[in-house]
């Protein structure tokens, strides 16, 4: 089953395009990263998914119905950017609230469960303004959970977990998707993307530029690091302009893209000989790097025109 299709979804603010013909299918029961840099498009292409803005152009589709279809919403659960809850209210209070809006039955086996889902139990009683930023993500991940949804949107969801919670949260995603829930995930934490998704998809300056299973896009994009004397570098460079290569220390070249044996071969007919040849796969987070040729941040900012209302300054 698709639970998400989208087919040249654009969104414009003015001159700014934030989401340039993006092209998605997301399959059901699996945890999916939509990755990219600051300003790619990423919160404004979730925000259209929900409804909560308009599309420019193009059209998609949520649990097999065309948006803004309110059938396929229905049973959706998100976290887009930081959850907001009543201080003065207890956690459980907070999703006692918010399950009155739900089914009848909700308000208090939704409530139990999943603060049980999101190991929240213990301080279900407590005040949220007492909450840490790691228990009011959990809090958010919970009130996703009330509607017992079939699909999770999540901008960032670990934002201020340490470590042992991030871990914890890995294992829930995980959990969830066993059980048949679609997860897709926006995150900056490509070590835990790797580790959690099943398949992810890069968009970089609101355009797709990469998807697949991880370890494919992870090996995508191979380096060949070249070890040969240094009176040869820059013949060597010459032979391979071909391609992108930077130097790395006084004798090694690092050649993007190509196969160990080409990059032999066109040294070879320029009769340079190199010491070693090595091909590296270098793991998503320098995949991601080069694939949006862009340096990570220590965390995600609002994007570019990415404003709660439909006339957002660019």
């Amino acid at each position: 089953m698709e639970v998400i299709r989208c087919e040249g979804l654009t969104k414009r603010y003015g001159t700014t395009v934030a989401v340039d013909g993006l092209g998605l299918v997301v399959e059901g029961g699996q945890v999916f990263g939509f990755l990219g840099p600051n300003g790619s498009g990423k919160t404004t292409t979730m925000r259209m998914l929900l409804g909560l803005i308009r599309p420019s152009a193009g059209r998609a589709w949520v649990n097999e119905r065309p948006l803004p279809d309110p059938d396929g919403l229905s049973r959706v659960g998100a976290i887009i950017e930081e959850p907001a809850f009543h201080p003065w209210l207890t956690g459980r209070q907070n999703l006692e609230v918010l399950a009155l809006h739900g089914p009848p039955l909700s308000a208090a086996s939704a409530v139990d469960a999943a603060l049980e889902r999101v190991s929240l139990t213990g301080v279900a009683d407590r005040k949220v303004k007492a909450y840490s930023q790691g228990m009011r993500q959990r809090l958010g991940l919970a009130a996703a959970l009330l509607r017992d949804p079939v699909l999770l949107l999540l901008d960032e969801p670990t934002n201020g977990m340490d470590p042992a919670g991030i871990r914890e949260f890995r294992a829930l995603l995980r959990s969830l998707a066993a059980d048949g829930m679609t997860v897709f995930l926006s995150s900056h934490l490509l070590a835990e993307v790797e580790q959690v998704c099943d398949r992810v998809a890069v968009v970089n300056a609101g355009r797709l530029v990469e998807h697949g299973r991880v370890s494919e896009v992870a090996a995508a994009r191979p380096v060949v690091r070249v070890v040969l004397d240094e009176s040869e570098q820059d013949a060597a460079r010459m032979l391979l302009a071909r391609w992108p290569v930077r130097t790395e220390g006084r004798n090694t070249l690092v050649v993007d893209g190509p196969e160990g044996r080409e990059v032999n071969a066109a040294l070879g007919r320029g009769g340079v000989w190199a010491r070693q040849i090595r091909v590296e796969h270098l793991g998503l987070e320098e995949a991601f790097l080069r694939l949006t040729d862009t340096g990570l941040t220590d965390g995600e900012g609002k994007e570019e025109g990415e404003e709660s209302d439909e006339t957002a300054p660019c």
